[in-house]
């Protein structure tokens, strides 16, 4: 039966159905928009916040708070949301493990709604705190959720339409983050009375994906591969499939069970260990911590005092930095449609290029303001530019490669150690940024300067290309580099090491067979020699 099932013509192989992008739309809406809608929301009420800060400081101890201590506890306000996202990318390989990748993200959204409360009733308890346990809880939320979406969407499309459904996230990262400017303006919630509605608006998009994400079935290499269940995967195959002829990619899927059936899900430490994936691990690390050092939330979290510092006027700021989210979406859509065309690594290159260029031009242009009118003008030109060049690739491409270079058992781990690793930067430059700034002045984007350009020179000499490649394909491609190193190690007679799609195996004399043939039943799968 199941057999019936998988077979059809394959006209509607590789084609995005209504399924996947409806998939795409209703994964990201509820996770990927909330994570850039906190990290902007923040940005045009700062200076409200920072009057209730200190109002409810005068009512308990009968004194204002200084300057400094403003200062800091807003920035732990701010960067509280990058701390949560740590603690959640933690949880991540358990909960996907099990709840399966659509479960997690739906039982997840209770974090979102208890942040949103605290937040949205602070100011009538008079209770600053809940501000910042409420951006603690939605933050440990895009944690979990910023690992898992790209995660559900590269199991769940085909290996041609991977890299478009994989950087939809960041499109609506780049809305949430417009959404944010948007209703930020005086005109709309930007008045000092709205902004505990503004921070609690996140509940609506959650309880969008709350009511309709579980009519949508589970990852298949999931429901394979980890729950072993045949009947469930040809039903979420067909779901996402349509009318195709499956046959080929759940055969692809076998040979990944079949090679690690007697492996479990690794945990991180296990994945630091692995040799095998050494090079995967680090090429994680350096795309996603370049992600967040490369300036971005610099932007994102003060980029009405950029634009003051600027040279902007005051009472156009606000909607300078709206223009600037228009492009962001802009961007977004162009690195969206094209990533499948001109693959994951010229978007990884040409966006931290070219961010790492607007870097170094806001610090010149800065310097030169002060002599040279117009030069305030090349500073927001080279924020835009940031901006621009981060959403085109480095937004969403980090998060798509980090679940393509590893196969079943390890992508959870890497995805651990990718989100630890991002959110611990978010941190760092979201808390340290203002007093950087203060202390370094105009030469405080340098830093980021050199960390865009690196980042962009690792990709080009070690990274490959995956545009279109299944997972074993993808771990295979880096087998080769991982066996000569193994072989320098000079294994004793008899026995030599092999890269197995990117794991090793040792073997006594043997030759290893890597072809097999599949013949499916309706009860369960078989395995033929």
């Amino acid at each position: 039966m199941a057999e019936e099932i998988l077979i059809d013509d394959g006209k509607s192989k590789g084609r995005l159905t209504s399924s996947l992008l409806a998939v795409a739309l209703l994964s990201s809406v509820g996770s990927s928009m909330l994570y850039g809608y906190n990290l902007a929301v923040v940005n045009h009420p700062a200076q409200y916040i920072k009057e209730f800060f200190n109002l409810t400081t005068v009512e308990r101890y009968g004194t204002s708070m200084s300057t400094e201590g403003l200062t800091v506890l807003y920035s732990v306000t701010v960067s509280i949301f990058a701390l949560g996202g740590l603690v959640g990318s933690f949880t991540v390989r358990m909960l996907v493990t099990k709840f399966g990748r659509k479960g997690t993200l739906v039982k997840s959204t209770a974090l979102v709604f208890a942040g949103s409360g605290l937040m949205g009733f602070s100011r009538a308890f008079g209770v600053p705190e809940m501000i910042i346990v409420g951006r603690f809880l939605t933050g440990v939320h895009s944690g979990i959720a910023l690992s898992v979406v790209p995660m559900y969407l590269g199991e769940i499309a085909p290996k041609n339409l991977r890299g478009f459904l994989g950087l939809v996230p960041s499109i609506f990262i780049c809305i949430g983050v417009f959404f944010a400017q948007i209703l930020g303006l005086q005109e709309i919630l930007g008045e000092e009375q709205h902004w505990p509605l503004f921070l609690s608006l996140t509940a609506v998009p959650a309880f969008i994906q709350l009511m309709l994400l579980p009519w949508f079935p589970e990852s298949p290499r999931y429901l394979l591969i980890e729950k072993h269940n045949i009947h469930a995967t040809v039903a979420a195959l067909k779901t996402y499939r349509g009318k195709a002829n499956n046959q080929e990619e759940v055969e692809e899927m076998q040979e990944e069970q079949h090679f690690h059936s007697s492996v479990q899900t690794v945990s991180v430490c296990e994945l630091l260990r692995d040799r095998t994936v050494r090079w995967q691990v680090l090429s994680v690390a350096v795309v996603n911590m370049g992600m967040q050092l490369s300036g971005i939330d610099a932007i994102w979290f003060y980029t009405n005092s950029i634009f003051e510092n600027a040279g902007i006027h005051a009472s156009q700021v606000q909607y300078t930095t709206v223009g600037t989210g228009a492009i962001e979406v802009i961007a977004g859509l162009v690195g969206c449609f094209t990533i499948e065309r001109i693959g994951r690594k010229p978007l990884l290159i040409g966006g931290f290029g070219f961010m790492g260029i607007c870097c170094s031009g806001i610090t010149f242009s800065l310097i030169l303001q002060a002599r040279v009118p117009f030069m305030h003008y090349i500073s927001v030109a080279c924020v835009v530019g940031i901006i621009a060049g981060f959403c085109i690739g480095p937004a969403g491409v980090p998060f798509l490669v980090t679940g393509e270079l590893f196969t079943q058992s390890h992508r959870p781990a890497a995805y651990i150690v990718g989100g630890a690793l991002n959110w611990l930067s978010n941190f760092t430059v979201g808390f340290l940024f203002p007093f950087l700034q203060m202390s370094a002045g105009a030469f405080c984007y340098l830093v980021f300067f050199g960390v865009c350009i690196g980042v962009a020179v690792y990709v080009y000499f070690i990274i490959p290309e995956t545009k279109n490649k299944t997972f074993m394909e993808i771990s295979q491609m880096f087998a080769s580099t991982s066996e000569q190193e193994v072989g320098a190690l000079g294994v004793g007679a008899g026995f030599s090491l092999k890269q197995v799609n990117g794991y090793g195996s040792m073997e006594n004399g043997c030759t290893l067979i890597t072809e097999e043939s599949y013949t499916w039943s309706s009860d369960e799968t078989e395995y033929r020699d």
